[in-house]
């Protein structure tokens, strides 16, 4: 068994969803979008990464392990923050933001926080297609 690719999977996953959001972000905006990296957006970097772990163990090892236990408990748990406090604080951010703006020293929140389901979704399908293609390569 090959123990790299447990280090390499969701380094890749990270990567090829970056690059994605990227995309689609520079796309959507009609121009490079640097000033939209960060927190939120399709696909979702922090569901690519944990799901390609669980996927990975799934595919390398079975279901039946603890292992497979761990990873998919760890991955619930990111999958439910980014879809609910996060995007709560994001929330936050925007009404924080309006009662603020007039305050000169004031600096402004980060808005773009959190995941909708389908940018989870998208992030989940990432991560499980790098495992996949990891888990058959190497």
């Amino acid at each position: 068994m090959n123990y790299y690719s447990y280090l390499i999977t969701p380094f890749l996953a990270w990567l090829v969803a970056g690059c994605l959001k990227f995309l689609i972000n520079s796309i959507k905006a009609k121009q490079l979008a640097f000033g939209l990296i960060g927190y939120g957006g399709l696909p979702s970097n922090h569901s690519a990464i944990v799901s390609s772990m669980v996927a990975l163990i799934a595919f390398k090892e079975g279901i039946d392990t603890p292992a497979f236990g761990v990873a998919l408990t760890l991955a619930f748990i990111v999958l439910l923050d980014a879809n609910s406090l996060r995007r709560a604080v994001g929330k936050h951010a925007v009404e924080i933001n309006k009662l603020a703006k007039d305050i000169p020293e004031y600096q402004q929140l980060r808005e773009r926080m959190g995941h909708t389901k389908v940018e989870i979704l998208a992030g989940v399908l990432v991560g499980s297609l790098v495992s996949y293609l990891i888990a058959n390569t190497l």
